[in-house]
């Protein structure tokens, strides 16, 4: 059983960070000078979102569906509630692209329904990080939130609701939709920005004595 909680604070630290992305993008009115300000920080949305839900499909799944009690239900539970939010964010794409398929749901209705699916997940994950740190020793936790990072620098920029998401299948298909997303981003002019590592803790008073880097406490009265 892991003591620390360095996967549940980086699952956390995601998931703010993707909620003020979504309020951002919420808030899509743009200068009459700079109308692609909108688009701008929807599509930072999407891809930010989309590149987090493959990482956590690459790195955690696996774990915890061969070490996690129940693994498999969790996983099952946890899919569910990914692919409802990436079919939201598809929706998403496509109303800012003008589909002819969506004509008929505004704008408020679309970050509605984005909104619940965005709950939804971060319930789902929460307990999925919740499980991986009651089960694995702390080396594997802090493995696994290093992984989880540095897949999603890998990782596609768009929702894909309809492909594998696990198994051999789903590396596959997201090394495939990687490739394919990053042609269509460039073609599109459209911007990813890249996923923001968690801040990392201050060293301790013996770290700062080795690395010979004393930080007094800037907060201790100073007379």
């Amino acid at each position: 059983m892991g003591t620390t909680d360095v996967l549940r604070s980086s699952i956390q630290h995601s998931q703010g960070r993707l909620s003020d992305r979504l309020g951002e993008a919420r808030s899509m009115e743009a200068a009459r000078d700079r109308p692609r300000d909108g688009h701008e920080r929807i599509d930072a949305f999407l891809a930010l979102t989309s590149m987090h839900l493959h990482a956590v499909d690459a790195v955690l799944l696996p774990p915890a569906r061969r070490k996690v009690r129940d693994g498999g239900q969790l996983v099952h539970d946890y899919l569910r509630s990914s692919k409802a939010l990436e079919v939201e964010l598809a929706h998403v794409k496509a109303h800012e692209y003008g589909s002819v398929y969506e004509t008929s749901y505004g704008w408020s209705d679309v970050w509605t329904d984005v909104e619940v699916a965005m709950t939804d997940h971060q319930r789902h994950e929460g307990v999925l990080g919740d499980r991986l740190s009651d089960t694995l020793p702390d080396d594997d936790l802090d493995v696994l939130a290093r992984r989880l990072f540095a897949a999603e620098l890998a990782a596609p920029s768009r929702p894909h609701p309809y492909t594998p998401h696990t198994g051999p299948l789903g590396l596959v298909a997201r090394r495939v939709m990687h490739a394919v997303d990053l042609f269509w981003d460039t073609a599109e002019g459209r911007m990813v920005p890249e996923p923001a590592r968690e801040p990392k803790k201050r060293p301790g008073l013996v770290a700062q004595y080795f690395l010979a880097d004393p930080r007094f406490d800037e907060e201790r009265d100073r007379g």
